[in-house]
């Protein structure tokens, strides 16, 4: 059975830099032969986000490709020294338990190094509230690492070697906790 990796995307911005290192880590896994599935908050219905509608058929839907989810890689730009409200919106819409027994990779990007803690001291905690007890590591990249080109063919990503080497090595640790999960169960 192929395992599962949700990426779920936090920023509201689909060509920001975030979305280069998400497409470096798709790329990645699926060399692992991971199965790759990707959320961005941003397409969910905002008042569905705004006014906490468990109901509604769209947050029903993602909740349930989170569920499915052998692991999930939580992505956001650091926003105010923190991750972003659209990320916490969904969040928070999540079951009480919506990570419990899932391996986690957090991913944060910002425009300093002076924001390099809010992946222990903001985004965690969180995930930690909604059951995550495995983390593959954690990566946090300056806006600096990630060069966007907008092209004739359209946007692309150059990510600096040493982000790169990061991230595909936290890559390789989730897939190999992934599929020690799956073993264990």
């Amino acid at each position: 059975m192929a395992k599962t990796v949700l990426i779920l995307s936090g920023s509201p911005n689909p060509q920001s830099r975030l979305a280069g290192i998400i497409s470096h880590l798709e790329t990645t896994l699926a060399a692992r032969g991971v199965d790759v599935d990707h959320l961005a908050a941003a397409s969910l219905p905002a008042e569905d986000l705004i006014f906490g509608r468990f109901d509604s058929p769209a947050v029903q839907e993602a909740n349930a490709r989170v569920a499915r989810a052998d692991a999930v890689i939580v992505a956001s730009p650091v926003y105010k020294a923190s991750y972003t409200g659209l990320l916490k919106t969904f969040l928070d819409l999540l079951p009480q338990k919506g990570l419990e027994g899932k391996t986690v990779l957090p991913i944060m990007i910002g425009g300093t190094i002076a924001h390099l803690l809010a992946i222990e001291f903001a985004l965690k905690p969180v995930l930690s509230a909604l059951g995550a007890r495995r983390f593959a590591g954690e990566v946090y990249a300056l806006d600096t690492q990630v060069e966007r080109k907008e092209t004739p063919g359209g946007v692309i990503y150059e990510l600096q070697d040493e982000l790169r080497e990061r991230l595909d090595a936290a890559a390789a640790r989730l897939a190999g906790e992934t599929a020690d999960a799956a073993v264990r169960v």
